[in-house]
């Protein structure tokens, strides 16, 4: 059984006139009712009376109509979900962020856009740091990531760069240098120094330490913190000081305070990553939004 002999059946039963119905369907009226003749043939059962101004309905007709409703409309559905499908619009996107992206309006602006311009999409979000994501893009158990990528990245990646976030200094509110409206690094040399190990965020760590480095001096960290959000909660224990990312800054933790850094500005970088190989176009949308 073919769907457009349910398809010229439903038109005759609505019809009630084969030559109504072969007319609404584009055919001749011989052909339709060659058609309706071979489905009643595979079914075994006369659907339709031949009388005298059109065609009524047998009982087996009448019981084969609901299901012949419910058969085309579940055909048109399957349709539309693969042509949903196609164009991205239903689905599952696994995305995956760091702690320190998460305040970051670019990435959150991104997943805002997303989740308004294709809302069926079934979202589940993973924060991991950026080495982590990596290790789980490359093995296929997350579809894409905001990172904080290397200057160099795996060939297998595309990576869409979003744009590069200022660093702050970020000091005990009662520090000495919170007086001024500007931090230069040199000022921070000999400073106890809170930051993340270099395993969660390798590409900020390096690009901090190569920043004190340029301006003269090495780090003297004194304390770790597991996250870049905890290094601020350790420099409101006056434990140290460190350097964030601007948007980092959202945490108004009282004891802490945020300055620019004066003279050469240092960045961080941040992108989305996803597969090459990977052509869903689920991930090709959320890409394009960047």
């Amino acid at each position: 059984m073919e769907l457009r002999h349910i398809r010229y059946f439903l038109a005759v039963a609505e019809a009630g006139n084969f030559t109504r119905a072969a007319v609404k369907l584009g055919i001749g009226q011989p052909p339709l009712s060659q058609q309706i003749r071979d489905l009643e043939t595979e079914i075994g059962a006369r659907l339709f009376h031949r009388v005298p101004h059109g065609a009524e309905l047998t009982e087996a007709g009448m019981a084969f109509l609901p299901e012949a409703q419910a058969a085309l409309a579940s055909s048109e559905r399957a349709k539309l979900a693969a042509r949903r499908a196609t164009r991205g619009e239903s689905g599952r996107l696994t995305l995956g962020f760091t702690a320190s992206s998460a305040f970051n309006t670019a990435v959150t602006g991104t997943i805002r856009r997303f989740r308004r311009q294709w809302p069926d999409i079934a979202l589940s979000l993973t924060e991991m740091n950026s080495n982590w994501l990596m290790e789980k893009l490359l093995r296929e158990e997350i579809d894409a990531a905001f990172i904080r990528p290397g200057l160099e990245n795996p060939k297998d990646v595309v990576l869409k760069r979003l744009p590069d976030e200022p660093l702050l200094v970020a000091l005990p509110s009662h520090h000495r240098l919170a007086r001024r409206k500007a931090v230069p690094l040199q000022a921070l040399e000999g400073e106890p120094f809170i930051l993340f190990p270099r395993t969660v965020g390798l590409s900020l760590y390096d690009d901090i330490v190569a920043g004190c480095r340029e301006a003269g001096f090495e780090l003297n960290v004194t304390q770790e913190a597991p996250q870049i959000p905890s290094v601020v909660n350790l420099v409101a224990a006056d434990l140290g000081v460190s350097i964030v990312p601007i948007s980092v800054s959202q945490i108004a933790i009282e004891g802490v305070a945020y300055r620019p850094i004066e003279g050469p500005p240092l960045t961080a970088r941040l992108g989305l990553a996803a597969l090459k190989l990977n052509r869903s176009p689920i991930v090709t949308n959320i890409l394009g939004l960047v």
